[in-house]
């Protein structure tokens, strides 16, 4: 598709109405060059050779006073002298010179701008939120500073001012990155992983990653979204554009680096502590069906998996970059290319008339279902075993017609199994694992089927692997890819040939088992959808008479934890009963009416951890240990005391809730009790949170396998559980702006329920301080 056609399909304005700045931004019909320049290798001339390269041919404008011209095109003095304002305009200049220079774009009623530059202080004490303020004003839209800027590769304009690929390569991943390396990596891969959109966002201060995600999903050709990112910018919108592509059921994958954007890591609340590590991007990640990536090699590996899953048809065009490495002259590639002709039914290859799919729904059911691999070596097939569950990656327990069809396969001393060693003699090698992974994608408890080997370059040019690969692929529309386990081995050419047939080489067994990890989520996820539509709870506050109670209970929180447990049965949380004393008489008065044994808790408000402090003391079963208890607690700590009932045994959670600076209040789930501390076992998820997720929090914790009950033990009520989580979530909606964060610990769970013994809640700051 032309330059031109792109323009009309895409950017062309409702009559009579401009086009919104960010639309004339990514897909401008005219674009000015600050700082363009003729020099060889500067920043300047690769400016003007990048935006050159553009298919859709905006009008170039160079703009330097010390040239008349570059390489035949007009070079304007100054912005101020250019004949019209303009859609788009690069700022490749000092920093010092960026606030003169954007503030005449933004006078001049330029619509959006890419900052290259760092915007440090060299142009000045507060620069960037200078920069900011200027084009906020002026409703330009603005990429940067520090960023490499962007291409439309759907559109066709190059906003770069590096040297990339040309023609860069397209397909349907839509990228923005605050990392520049990694903006520039992804565009020079020889992975089949091509563009749609690529942005190198930088320091994000105007125009944020959200923007660019929104105007990539109005893209057709828009299939899957990638994302690394250091922080959240325009979380809001962020989330728009996150639960618009979760709708459309479009993976997102996501890398992050650094801290997340939670909230201080208080030290008085443990939910605090806990969240504070990345509790952000983990709730984000898990509200929105997210596919977060550990590093850059699992980020590559799963982008390749989903671009050629998404790809529309198996024998689709090949993008750019698998052409760039299967181009000249081989003798191998020239019969392995012969060869995809003959795919199918075919003496070499087999008909597979005998691999016949299961057709028994109650056996499929009852079986485990995950992944097959097919291996030539048996050590190779142990260690994929051994990864594989390390990383809790299912195979699929096959069937025993499955089993059956292997062991008429495979040469005498190989077990049919799942992973399964399929070497032998190395006799009719294509037939033998073409089958071997056919039989096994039949099966209708596997999800989907990968060749484990090492994809080398074989000396004697045998191309059966490929082949094999190719015969599976026309078999079958399950997911199919080859694993190879070492980067630096694999045969470049076998390997571009594949993916330009829709066939991932993914690049490490650890880093491809997890992409197929991702990708069977994602299927499950839309299995889910599929089998009906999920209950979703509103994200808004509850009713105003709750609200106004509630606000009641905190007001008088900042005097004793009993208004706060109150607060929490005002929610429908169960707690023990509490009276709160100052004086021996009272004391031994609210022993006497909750009954012994009774447990003495500290309640001095500036003794934020209880049981640090010595000022628990358990199974007090009488008033003379009761006075003796209170007269020590009152000579350590302070005279105000809680008075409360002793629970029942259980296993300790602890429930919180934290407020995070750009997501608001995030709900955890973790371990509670000196477990909290100990073995930092957590989950985090963003309210509203239902029952199904609450379950789902729970089953992710180690803890939840003692609430199972081992060893007899009783199981803990997991109903109850459940109702106490989606009853905090409720309350943490409630009090969005009155809590900076609140802790339950622990909550005790037991066959016949969960109580809370203990609650800290620290007000937001805006909202009263107090506890």
């Amino acid at each position: 598709m032309t330059g031109e056609i792109q323009r009309s399909r895409l950017a062309q304005p409702h009559p009579g109405s401009p086009r919104p700045a960010l639309l004339a931004m990514l897909e401008a019909g005219s674009v000015a060059l600050v700082g363009a320049s003729a020099r060889p290798g500067s920043f300047g001339e690769r400016m003007v050779a990048e935006v050159a390269k553009s298919t859709a041919r905006p009008d170039i404008y160079l703009v330097n006073p010390r040239y008349a011209e570059i390489g035949g095109r007009r070079c304007y003095p100054s912005l101020a002298d250019l004949p019209e304002p303009v859609d788009l305009v690069l700022l490749g200049v000092p920093d010092a010179a960026l606030e003169d220079q954007l503030g005449l774009a933004a006078t001049r009623g330029d619509r959006s701008a890419v900052i290259f530059g760092n915007a440090h202080e060299a142009g000045g004490a507060g620069v960037r939120e200078r920069l900011a303020l200027i084009a906020g004003a002026a409703g330009m839209e603005l990429c940067g500073a520090g960023c490499m800027g962007f291409a439309n590769v759907v559109y066709g304009l190059r906003a770069m001012g590096y040297v990339e690929p040309d023609p860069l390569p397209g397909g349907p991943v839509a990228l923005v990155t605050h990392s520049g390396s990694v903006f520039s990596a992804l565009l020079r891969t020889r992975r089949a992983i091509g563009f749609t959109l690529a942005v190198s966002s930088g320091q994000e201060l105007v125009t944020a990653a959200a923007s660019y995600l929104g105007y990539a999903l109005e893209q057709p050709e828009t299939r899957v979204l990638a994302l690394v990112l250091e922080a959240i910018s325009q979380p809001d919108r962020l989330r728009e554009v996150l639960a618009a592509a979760a709708d459309r059921d479009l993976p997102v994958v996501m890398l992050t680096a650094g801290t997340s954007a939670t909230g201080k890591a208080m030290v008085a609340a443990h939910s605090g502590a806990l969240a504070a590590a990345d509790g952000g991007w983990e709730a984000l990640a898990r509200a929105y069906g997210i596919h977060r990536v550990a590093d850059l090699a699992e980020l590559a590996d799963t982008l390749e998996l989903f671009a050629l899953r998404t790809r529309p048809g198996r024998r689709a065009v090949p993008d750019q970059a698998s052409r760039n490495v299967a181009d000249g002259p081989s003798v191998k590639r020239e019969r392995t290319q012969r060869a995809i002709a003959s795919i199918g039914p075919s003496a070499e290859t087999g008909n597979h008339a005998d691999v016949m799919p299961e057709k028994t729904v109650d056996a499929r059911s009852a079986r485990r279902r995950g992944i097959a691999t097919v291996h030539d070596s048996g050590l190779e097939r142990a260690h994929a075993a051994d990864v594989a569950d390390q990383l809790g990656i299912p195979f699929a327990a096959i069937g025993d017609r499955t089993l059956a069809r292997l062991a008429e396969l495979l040469d005498p001393g190989l077990v049919p199994a799942n992973p399964l060693d399929v070497w032998g003699t190395g006799a009719d090698t294509r037939k033998l694992f073409a089958d071997s992974l056919t039989t096994l994608a039949q099966d209708d408890a596997v999800d989907a089927v990968a060749l484990a080997v090492d994809l080398v370059t074989e000396l004697d040019g045998d191309d059966s692997y490929p082949l094999a690969m190719l015969d599976l692929a026309a078999s079958t529309a399950k997911p199919v890819t080859v694993i190879s386990n070492l980067p630096s081995v694999i045969d470049q050419e076998a390997a571009a040939m594949l993916r330009r047939e829709g066939i991932p080489v993914l690049e490490g067994m650890r880093t491809g088992l997890l992409a197929l990890r991702h990708l069977l989520d994602h299927q499950g996820r839309a299995r889910r959808r599929a089998a009906g539509p999920a209950a979703r709870r509103a994200g808004a506050a509850g009713p105003a008479a709750r609200r106004a109670r509630a606000l009641e209970l905190l007001a008088a929180g900042a005097g004793g934890g009993a208004s706060q447990l109150a607060l929490l049965r005002e929610y429908g949380i169960a707690v023990t009963r509490a009276e709160r004393a100052s004086e021996a008489g009272a004391v031994l008065a609210a022993a006497a009416a909750i009954g012994y044994p009774v447990v003495l808790k500290t309640d001095e408000p500036s003794i934020a951890h209880k049981s640090d402090a010595h000022g628990v003391l358990l199974g007090i079963d009488g008033p003379a240990q009761l006075a003796d208890a209170y007269a020590d607690l009152a000579r350590r700590l302070g005279p105000a005391v809680l008075v409360c009932e002793t629970a029942p045994p259980g296993v300790e959670l602890a429930l919180g809730v934290v407020r995070d600076d750009a997501l608001g209040p995030l709900l955890v789930v973790g371990a509670g009790g000196v477990l909290v501390e100990l073995l930092a076992d957590r989950a985090v998820a963003l309210p509203p949170v239902g029952p199904d997720q609450a379950r789902e929090l729970l089953a992710g914790l180690r803890i939840s396998t003692v609430l199972a009950g081992p060893r007899g033990a009783p199981t803990a009520d997991l109903d109850a559980i459940v109702s106490a989580i989606t009853s905090l979530s409720d309350l943490a909606l409630d009090l969005v702006d009155q809590i900076e964060a609140l802790d339950i610990n622990p909550l005790i769970c037991g066959p016949h329920g969960a109580i809370a013994v203990d609650a800290l809640v620290i007000r937001h700051s805006a909202s009263g301080s107090g506890r």
